[in-house]
């Protein structure tokens, strides 16, 4: 446990840090997985509807360090793939 004042204060934002971060992964990964059912149901349209969307949310974790630039260039690229 922390003992300095300086301390606890780091634990405090690192566990806000840490909850906002879990929250922001699973947001993505429902998204993809939402894509990824609507492609396996064959409801090509609805997936392509859907895409921007899914986009922004990736690009936002990539510029939140939640994942990197290219793990979220790849996701994206394998959606427009699949949908395609």
């Amino acid at each position: 446990m922390p003992i300095t004042k300086s301390a606890k204060k780091r634990l405090k934002q690192s566990e806000k840090r840490r909850v906002l971060n879990l929250g922001y992964k699973k947001k993505m990964k429902k998204a993809v997985k939402e894509i990824n059912g609507l492609l396996k149901e064959g409801k090509k349209k609805e997936a392509v509807k859907l895409l921007p969307q899914v986009y922004k949310i990736i690009d936002k974790a990539a510029k939140r360090g939640i994942i990197k630039k290219n793990t979220a260039s790849r996701k994206k690229s394998r959606l427009t793939k699949a949908s395609s």
